[in-house]
């Protein structure tokens, strides 16, 4: 909790990766930044497994979300980079493809049709024969029948970008105030700050509402200006075995869920992740991680021999549309940066880009229109989920 006042041309609230993100990019176009949260990236950002895969996660429903993985998967090398480079911090920025494999005859049959559309998308991806996945991932399970290589694919480690974007806002002035936002004050029918958990202030000229399965919980704003943003629970397992273990972010349909499995340059390797509607429950459960280890064991069967090191839940910030919720709201001086659901972390330099230059005046535009595709303005008088 945090008590005192204080002032700063933009109060992010929120201190995840897209929250850190967007303070970093408004600092570094000369704006005063505060950052209010109890616990920087220990939510939904220590969860992430980190992949920057919009290729191997396409869906046949959700193009502009696509569109928008592209762009913002473009982006992340320069990001890491000059993050890097701000900070003098590795954050693991790996770029060696994602191999999603199939199994039985139903399972090649439903991977051939989503490479025939990925070829309609134009998307760079290369099918490969069972002999010819094992060639390129020794590790794989001898049942493998077959399998679609996105080379383009690639992943950071979350937990070290957090600390990467700690470290070069720091650096950049940014404040970072240790306490919850509770909300949103307002003043000549703008938003003018926040109030914080044990009686603190802020005052600012734009508030950017980051605080991820959180964002719809805040006090006093007008009715249908917070997004209908749910949390979505997700588990994670982290193991650790030499350096080299897999090459690829490996990816696959198992007993009817998607299971992957992300190596780190360290030889960490996390298993993911779990989808639970469950409301706020961060409980690690023995099902959720059975269920994890069994199905990771059907995709590389010597997962079994590696050492457990973390187990994790963490909350997604779902929407009804799978959509992010980017840019400004019906109440001025607020600005929403939520919603990304899977994929916060590989839209993190799209949307602190965005939101940065809205903060600065600007008027981002350029492909995709964020501004068009992720618009609060789509939910207006839409109320917020009814989680306490």
């Amino acid at each position: 909790m945090a008590s005192g006042t204080y002032r700063a041309d933009v109060c992010v609230a929120g201190g995840g990766l897209i929250g850190l993100s967007v303070a970093w990019r408004a600092a570094a176009l000369g704006l005063s930044v505060v950052v209010a949260d109890p616990s920087p990236g220990s939510g939904a950002t220590h969860a992430a497994a980190g992949m920057l895969a919009p290729v191997s996660e396409v869906t046949y429903t959700e193009e502009p979300l696509l569109r928008l993985g592209m762009a913002s998967l473009a982006r992340w090398p320069a990001f890491a980079a000059e993050l890097s480079a701000e900070s003098g911090m590795d954050v693991d920025h790996r770029s060696d493809g994602t191999l999603a494999v199939a199994f039985g005859a139903d399972d090649v049959t439903a991977l051939g049709e989503l490479a025939d559309f990925m070829d309609k998308l134009r998307l760079p991806v290369e099918r490969l024969t069972g002999r010819e996945c094992r060639r390129a991932e020794p590790m794989l399970a001898p049942s493998v029948r077959g399998g679609i290589l996105a080379a383009g694919d690639a992943w950071v480690d979350p937990r070290r970008v957090v600390a990467a974007l700690l470290a070069a806002a720091g650096r950049r002035g940014v404040t970072l105030v240790p306490a919850r936002v509770t909300g949103v004050t307002t003043e000549g029918g703008a938003a003018r700050g926040v109030r914080l958990e044990g009686g603190g202030t802020v005052h600012a000229d734009h508030v950017v509402l980051a605080a991820g399965a959180w964002s719809g919980a805040l006090e006093g704003l007008p009715p249908g200006v917070l997004p209908p943003v749910r949390p979505v629970k997700g588990q994670i397992m982290r193991l650790r075995g030499a350096p080299g273990f897999l090459g690829h972010c490996v990816r696959g349909v198992v007993h009817g869920s998607s299971a992957y499995l992300v190596p780190r340059g360290d030889g960490e390797v996390v298993l993911g992740a779990s989808q639970e509607e469950m409301g706020f429950d961060t409980r690690v459960t023995a099902g959720g991680l059975y269920e994890l280890l069994r199905d990771a064991r059907e995709l590389v069967p010597g997962i079994t021999e590696l050492e457990v090191v973390d187990t994790f839940a963490g909350l997604r910030p779902g929407t009804p549309d799978n959509l992010p919720v980017i840019g400004p709201t019906s109440l001025p001086g607020l600005m929403l940066a939520t919603g990304h659901h899977r994929g916060g972390v590989l839209l993190a330099p799209l949307t602190a880009e965005h939101v940065a230059g809205e903060l600065a005046g600007g008027r981002p535009e350029g492909d995709p229109p964020v501004a068009a595709i992720c618009s609060p303005m789509r939910f207006a008088g839409r109320a917020a989920h009814p989680y306490p």
